[in-house]
Parts: structure tokens; C-alpha cells; sequence
């Protein structure tokens, strides 16, 4: 049951329903990548709807290197409870407003903003029926937000929403970054296709630079073929020509799930927060391409990435390129689906230095039970090697192996 907030009645109401075009933050929302979109209208007023998510894990992890740097001491105990709020506002009929704020997160233990949007379905508001056939296809997105790029950040843990993640970590090249911009959307009979334009800036302020736009764009194929069987198919790119605060691989501010993997004595959970995780060090320059496959025949569901991405940094001004493969297979099953069983294989290899080629590989082993709708308990068993480092790195003949518990909740 949902509450909502009636602003024009004056009155707080329990509703049956959510708000119009709107991706459910529970299990009802499994598989959903884009917010959906039809012409049916409920508005009768502003309308508020109050949501969350709260994430615990707890941790019983080993790492070992070849003893050029010393790592951190880890033992087994449960990391920082991370939490959500969720602000989703009917601002007009086919206008809706999403806010999200990081309550508690690894790297911020105060809260502040993640980002927002405002989503049209439709211009009403300019006259009623205006551009109306257009509008039925076309979606508009605005905001300082989560850019849609690739769909591999639809199945990531969002600081504590983690409903739609399958696993605890999320991908070793971890596509994610909040930028200003807009983003059209056209949708007819299973496809999509997406142009959006931000500023290509993470971090906002007025300093005069040299920054140029981003663009980021998606083309895809999404239908039910059969009542057994759903297939989707999207290649999506995010290039920025010149940017001084672009960050595609490190836009994470909450932090990764692996607390202080393959960090030194002297690590703090605000430091390398990202730990586990690999980032390019694209800021300057960057093209990046990801394909993505969804699979799903009655409880078999196969998700898989491939994705290129070559560019400059602030530390080095000739191009590198890092590929990054992954694959997720898993079983659902139940009444509802409410178990689940699976694997996830993810490989990345890259040009450290124009002389050093490294490759991460990691495997993920986990199972989950939504207990209700709104409440999802995984374990996992995850093996992550590093093979290519320098020797005087901590990363050098690096691994780090064991078992992760994670409990969730989302409404």
C-alpha cells in the first residue's frame, strides 16, 4: 500500500495504485530498465508519494597480495547501514518530479542530494491536446540525474536501493555518473531510441573552462515475444570531447559493497570508498561504448555487457582503451519468483600505461528470497584476481575471495 499525499485536498490517502509511468522500487520492478510509458492519466492533483530503501550487509572477506604493500587488517562484521529517501511528485497530468536523497552511505555518513529529474509524458500544461500524437511516443527528461547510459546501471545497487541488483557488487567498471542535461525518448511497438545532451560535469559550479557538452545516446529493442519468452537488445554511447570533471567509471559517490578490499594499513572507509572497483581514469576526453542483452524464458533470465571505452586523463594524454565483459545467468523460481539462484562472470582488460596491459577478473556466486514484495535477503560468494600490476603496487598479484549477506528493504 502506498501513501500519497493529496496537496490539493488537503489530506494524506492511502492509494492502491502508484503514481502514472512509474518504475515500482520493489519486486514489481524486476526487469525494468526505462520508466514506463502509456497515455492512461489518474491525475486529479498534486500528489507526493514518500518512499526509501534501508541496505545492510555483512562482510566475511579475506584479500592477499604479494607483500609489496601492506593491506588492511580485515576481520567479519557488518558494514554501515546505508539508507534512501525517495521524493516522487505528480506535478501535472504527464508531469512528474523525482528527487533522491543518500541518507547514510559509505562514503557520506550525512545525508545529501543523489539528483533529480523532472519526466514529461506530455505538454497539457502549454494547451490541452497539444502535440498530442507526438507525445504518445516521445518522453522528456530533465535534471541534474543518473544519465541512461548502457543498462547495466538499471541492475546496480544505488547506494541502499539494491532490490534490482541480483548481487551485492556492482560491475568492476561501474558505469555511473550524475550530470545536467536532457534526454528525449521515442518508443514505438519494442523499440527505443534515446539523444541526451548534458553539461559532462559531475561536480557543478560557474568557473569559466574550456568544457564541451557530452552526449550520450541508446538504441534498442525491447518486446515480449511470446508469453514465455522477453528479449532486449540496446547499444548505447556517452562521449564528451573535452570535459575537466567527467567522471563515467568514479561518478559513485555512496561507495562500493566490498569495504576496504585491496586497501592499505591505513585505509579509511571515506578513502578509497570505490574499493574493489575499476576506474580508467577517463576525465578529459572520452569515448564509450556498451551493449547489453536481456534474456528471459519463464524463470531462465541471461543478462550480458560488453562494453569499450577508450580516452585521456589528468594523468596521462595519450588514449587508452579498457573493455569490460560481463554476464549474468540466473534461475527464478517460486509462485511469484521469489527465489533465485545465480552466477556472474565479469572480466575487464586494459592499458594501464601505454607499456602495461592489466587484466580484473570476478566471479559472483549468490541466491536470494524476497520475503515479501518490499524485504530481499542474498548471500554471496565473490572471487576477485588482479593479474598485470606493477610489482611495486598494492594490486599486484592481488585476490580477494568469501561471503557476502545483504539484507534489503524498498518502498
Amino acid at each position: 500500500m502506498i501513501y500519497v499525499v493529496n496537496l490539493y485536498q488537503g489530506r494524506t490517502s492511502a492509494q492502491k495504485r502508484d503514481l502514472d509511468n512509474f518504475k515500482p522500487r520493489d519486486q514489481r520492478g524486476l526487469n525494468m530498465f526505462e520508466e514506463p510509458k502509456d497515455t492512461t492519466t489518474t491525475f486529479d492533483g498534486v500528489k507526493v508519494r514518500i518512499g526509501g530503501a534501508l541496505d545492510l550487509q555483512f562482510q566475511a572477506i579475506d584479500h592477499e597480495n604479494s607483500g609489496a604493500v601492506e593491506l588492511y587488517d580485515m576481520g567479519s562484521n557488518f558494514n554501515l547501514a546505508t539508507a534512501n529517501l525517495d521524493i516522487d511528485v505528480a506535478l501535472y497530468d504527464g508531469i512528474r518530479m523525482h528527487l533522491r536523497t543518500y541518507l547514510s552511505s559509505r562514503h557520506h555518513p550525512e545525508p545529501y542530494v543523489k539528483g533529480g529529474y523532472l519526466l514529461v509524458d506530455k505538454l497539457e500544461f502549454i494547451h490541452e491536446g497539444f502535440l498530442e500524437d507526438i507525445m504518445k511516443k516521445v518522453t522528456l527528461k530533465f535534471g541534474h540525474m543518473e544519465i541512461n547510459y548502457g543498462d547495466a546501471h538499471f541492475r546496480r545497487s544505488d547506494n541502499a536501493m539494491t532490490m534490482h541488483n541480483p548481487f551485492i557488487g556492482n560491475y568492476l567498471m561501474d558505469a555511473f555518473t550524475t550530470e545536467v542535461g536532457i534526454e528525449a525518448y521515442y518508443r514505438e511497438n519494442g523499440w527505443i531510441g534515446m539523444l541526451g545532451v548534458t553539461n559532462g560535469n559531475l561536480d557543478q559550479d560557474v568557473e569559466k573552462t574550456d568544457t564541451e557538452p557530452s552526449v550520450v545516446a541508446k538504441l534498442g529493442y525491447d518486446k515480449q515475444l511470446t508469453d514465455d519468452f522477453r528479449f532486449r537488445l540496446t547499444g548505447s554511447m556517452y562521449r564528451t570531447g573535452k570535459s575537466n570533471k567527467t567522471w563515467l567509471y568514479g561518478g559513485d559517490r555512496a561507495g562500493s559493497r566490498y569495504y576496504y578490499v585491496m586497501e592499505g594499513v591505513d585505509a579509511t572507509s571515506k578513502g578509497n570508498f570505490r574499493s574493489g572497483r575499476i576506474n580508467p581514469g577517463f576525465s578529459k576526453k572520452m569515448t564509450s561504448l556498451m551493449f547489453n542483452t536481456f534474456m528471459k524464458y519463464k524463470g531462465l533470465e541471461f543478462f550480458g555487457t560488453f562494453e569499450n571505452s577508450s580516452g585521456k586523463g589528468y594523468a596521462f594524454d595519450t588514449s587508452r582503451t579498457y573493455n569490460q565483459y560481463a554476464a549474468d545467468l540466473l534461475y527464478r523460481f517460486g509462485a511469484n519468483e521469489d527465489f533465485y539462484i545465480g552466477g556472474r562472470y565479469n572480466y575487464v582488460d586494459g592499458e594501464q600505461t601505454p607499456t602495461n596491459d592489466i587484466t580484473v577478473k570476478r566471479a559472483q556466486i549468490g541466491a536470494g528470497w524476497f520475503m515479501t514484495k518490499n524485504i530481499l535477503a542474498k548471500v554471496e560468494y565473490v572471487n576477485q584476481q588482479y593479474d598485470g600490476y606493477d610489482p611495486s603496487t598494492i594490486l599486484h598479484e592481488g585476490q580477494f575471495d568469501g561471503i557476502m549477506l545483504e539484507a534489503v528493504i524498498s518502498f
